[in-house]
């Protein structure tokens, strides 16, 4: 998961005012809802020591969640009187949640906020394309490609003038699916869409797919529905799905592959708290892997004003020379980390495969 998004929440120092709201419930008394809970997190901010400045703009935030139509739910981070970020959540949280901390609270929202893939679905025929951007938070038109037009039917006489003719119909298809291949993979860098659909006729999407660049070939899938069909929401969430389920197998071999060490001992991958935290410290984390049920994640460490200023004991981090110095939960301090050095984060399940104690790194150098 690209964590870009999250860059304004380590602009500014903490503490940080961390609130999921749940609005998947809608009833009658919806508003009234709301009102409640804008004030129950408010008055739970407050119990913890949050200003009255922060715990008044989570409130009012809250509360104008009731002229929207949010389907799931909404995070809300917020600092010194203001709402810095408030992301809405591609599925609902367990509860309403608020605390009041040194970091914000962003581990919950990697899974909330869904990781699954976001999608181009190609609708291929042999005159063009038209493009629908999938997310999980919803879907909008991405554009279209119009190729030639003329000919595109074959015919099934023998005379030669016909068979001249069938050869500018197949010169046109080919031209048509390189231009929908190009406008595609344009699409694909614009939206930095993990994963391509291409539906439509079996030979319209082989030639579309056979004239992608060969960076994009391992994000492509097809669909078996006809010339004209609109792919239904679940066939999208399971090639979605298995998309994942596929990056998510090859991500942890990868990380089972390079945590054995090399012929002079050393190893391209870590786990476990102290060797993520020196690893944060020397800026090499190149993906941070993280399983929510691992105990290590609940790990106290100690952190500074800056990302790569953290340590497992507090007497550590003042002989790095740091001054100032809070505890903090160890995946928050990690994720913040990782943010800062633009490195993803990959949330795995709870398998044999996934690193000691829930936390592990892929590492940009050993």
């Amino acid at each position: 998961m690209d964590l870009a998004f999250l860059h304004p929440l380590y602009e500014h120092s903490g503490p940080w005012a961390s609130v999921y709201v749940d609005t998947s419930r809608h009833t009658e008394s919806t508003a009234h809802e709301r009102h409640l809970t804008a004030s129950a997190m408010a008055r739970r901010l407050a119990d913890q020591g949050a200003d009255e400045a922060t715990c008044r703009a989570v409130e009012n935030a809250i509360e104008e969640l009731r002229r929207s139509s949010e389907p799931n739910g909404r995070a809300l981070f917020a600092r010194a009187g203001e709402v810095v970020l408030d992301p809405p959540l591609a599925r609902p949280p367990q509860g309403d949640t608020a605390e009041w901390a040194p970091l914000p609270r962003v581990a919950p929202l990697l899974e909330l906020a869904g990781q699954d893939p976001v999608c181009v679905v190609a609708y291929i025929d042999r005159k063009g394309a038209d493009f629908e951007l999938r997310s999980g938070l919803g879907r909008e038109e991405a554009g279209s490609v119009s190729g030639r037009q003329h000919p595109i039917h074959r015919t099934s006489s023998a005379d030669w003038s016909e068979r001249h003719f069938q050869l500018k119909v197949e010169n046109t298809w080919e031209h048509n699916a390189a231009e929908i291949a190009d406008a595609l993979s344009v699409c694909q860098d614009e939206t930095q869409a993990d994963l391509l659909i291409l539906v439509g006729d079996d030979r319209e999407r082989r030639a579309v797919h056979e004239r992608l660049p060969r960076r994009l070939q391992d994000r492509v899938v097809e669909a078996q529905h006809g010339t004209g069909s609109r792919l239904l929401d679940e066939d999208v969430e399971a090639a979605r799905a298995e998309h994942t389920r596929r990056r998510t197998e090859a991500e942890l071999e990868r990380f089972l592959a390079a945590r054995a060490p090399d012929d002079e001992g050393h190893a391209g991958a870590v786990e476990g708290v102290p060797a993520l935290v020196e690893a944060a410290r020397e800026h090499r984390i190149d993906e941070l892997i993280i399983c929510a049920e691992g105990p290590d994640t609940r790990r106290e460490v100690w952190i500074g004003e800056d990302p790569d200023q953290l340590a497992v004991r507090r007497t550590e981090l003042r002989s790095l020379g740091e001054q100032h110095s809070w505890a903090a939960r160890a995946d928050d301090a990690l994720i913040r980390s990782a943010v800062a050095t633009d490195a993803p984060v990959l949330v795995v399940p709870a398998t044999e495969e996934a690193p000691v104690g829930g936390m592990g790194a892929l590492l940009r150098w050993t």
